[in-house]
């Protein structure tokens, strides 16, 4: 069977967390602070904190943000619940909203229509690797957190992505560009936010009592960090050399009713290739008797598990039912990219 997903995990890595474990630190120290100077340098931002996932990195930037019960916070309904999950932690309204139809990111004008008084922030991933329009979202005047739990590594307008919100987030966990099994960064230029979440990541031993977190990273995760990020460049690398087979193999054919369009002011990363068809199920069903693994991208949209009703999200809706993520990672080899391209 070949893997809808897989960690690329070198020898290098597995010297790196060796070292770090033979030291006899595994929790926060000067691992962390390293990876977390070499992220911040990679982004091209000032600030990162290493935190112990994705989520707990959205839940913090949120905080930060001074977010509380009765604010409201935008985001697509075309996500997981890891930002649903975040958002219900700081007990916010949460609101989703629909995506575009050509790159499955947040719809910007989905977003203005549910812009409120009490919107205060927008949450704005770059799925599956694609970068979204960010720049329209910045003009909103309304604090951007960038999602980039898939977007590590790719750019927009020649910068990285997660240089631009009022903060970012990335995930490390198993499946992701960067893996560390779990943890997460929050990025940022703003030193006031980044010492607000460094004093909530950091529950023992303070002087006042306040309600903080035990989000820290460990440092032999810290090490993996540290080894995959010098490693990140080739691994894009091989996913962009996948898709461009999968892009030949399948152009022209009538069964693909859509590929996820790329802007020409980026360059994606590629965590994912989604192609839409007809009969999802059956197609997935058909490819897992051929020995391939490809998934729905998203499991469930948040709207459905909040009861909201499907026609507020005709985009989200129509993606949900017709995309499959196929298989793409450094190691898949290319006569196994072939073999998938030749099995569709």
């Amino acid at each position: 069977m070949i893997d809808h997903s897989q960690p690329a995990i070198t020898l290098r890595d597995a010297k790196s967390a060796g070292r770090a474990l033979k030291s006899g630190y595994l929790s926060q120290g000067k691992v962390t602070a390293d990876f977390e100077k070499s992220m911040a340098r990679y982004i091209g931002v000032k600030h990162a904190l290493a935190v112990n996932s994705g989520t707990s990195a959205l839940h913090l930037a949120l905080l930060s943000l001074g977010i509380k019960s009765g604010d409201e916070v935008i985001f697509p309904s075309y996500v997981c619940t890891a930002v649903l999950n975040a958002v219900n932690y700081c007990h916010a309204k949460p609101v989703p909203v629909d995506i575009a139809r050509s790159d499955f990111n947040i719809c910007i004008e989905s977003t203005k229509r549910k812009i409120t008084k009490h919107t205060k922030a927008i949450i704005v991933p770059h799925i599956f690797g694609f970068a979204a329009n960010i720049s329209k979202f910045l003009k909103t005047g309304i604090p951007v957190i960038e999602d980039c739990a898939h977007g590590i590594g790719a750019d927009y307008h020649n910068k990285k992505l997660g240089s631009f919100g009022a903060l970012s987030i990335f995930s490390f966990y198993a499946t992701k560009m960067l893996a560390t099994g779990y943890g997460g960064m929050v990025a940022t230029n703003n030193k006031r936010l980044a010492e607000r979440i460094k004093n909530l990541r950091e529950f023992d031993n303070r002087a006042d009592y306040i309600t903080r977190y035990n989000y820290q990273m460990g440092d032999w995760q810290a090490a993996l960090g540290l080894s995959q990020l010098a490693q990140l460049d080739s691994f894009i690398k091989r996913r962009r050399e996948i898709a461009r087979l999968y892009d030949n193999a399948l152009a022209g054919n009538t069964g693909i009713m859509y590929r996820q369009a790329v802007r020409r002011e980026s360059h994606p990363s590629w965590l994912r290739y989604i192609v839409g068809v007809k009969k999802q199920s059956e197609f997935l069903t058909r490819l897992h008797k051929k020995g391939i693994e490809a998934k729905r991208p998203v499991f469930k949209p948040l709207h459905r598990y909040l009861g909201l009703s499907p026609r507020q999200f005709p985009v989200t809706e129509y993606i949900y039912k017709t995309a499959v993520s196929l298989p793409i990672y450094p190691s898949l080899s290319k006569q196994a990219a072939a073999y998938i391209a030749k099995s569709i």
